[in-house]
């Protein structure tokens, strides 16, 4: 089955707007492309894509709200920035049993952490910050509160 069919199949009489999971697992993507979804999947947070045949990730629309994409056993092999742009809300990918060879395929979707980056200098200005805060100084045994008896 073609995934336009299967897309409209999954719908059951809702609009597209309404659905938040579609599973398109084992069905036939035309030139190895996705077909039939587009931006009105406007709350969909879930997509499943396993095992279509699927090689190029060009024609993915804007899904704002998705969070997992299911992308085993298809030919990947390159083209991931786009998930960046186009999913910029996504914490769950799965690649597995696709034709991606080398880690500088995926780099495109590391993304840097804001809070643990530091320009230059900006690490040296904490450490002297520090140094104004000043010192915890060593108590006296006279300083513990106890009195002395005289």
């Amino acid at each position: 089955m073609e995934m336009k069919k299967r897309i409209n199949l999954e719908l059951r009489d809702r609009a597209p707007e309404e659905v938040t999971e579609l599973v398109l697992d084992n069905c036939l993507c035309v030139n190895g492309e996705i077909e039939g979804l587009n931006d009105t999947f406007k709350k969909l947070e879930f997509l499943s894509m396993a095992n279509v045949e699927l090689s190029s990730l060009a024609r993915l629309p804007s899904l704002n709200k998705l969070r997992k994409l299911e992308l085993s056993d298809n030919i990947i092999s390159g083209g991931l920035e786009v998930l960046a742009e186009k999913c910029p809300n996504l914490t769950y990918l799965n690649l597995s049993g696709n034709k991606i060879k080398d880690l500088s395929t995926v780099e495109a979707l590391d993304e840097e952490d804001d809070d643990d980056y530091v320009e230059e200098g900006e690490e040296e200005e904490e450490e002297e910050e520090e140094g104004l805060r000043g010192e915890k100084r060593k108590r006296d045994a006279e300083d513990d509160g106890e009195e002395e008896d005289d």
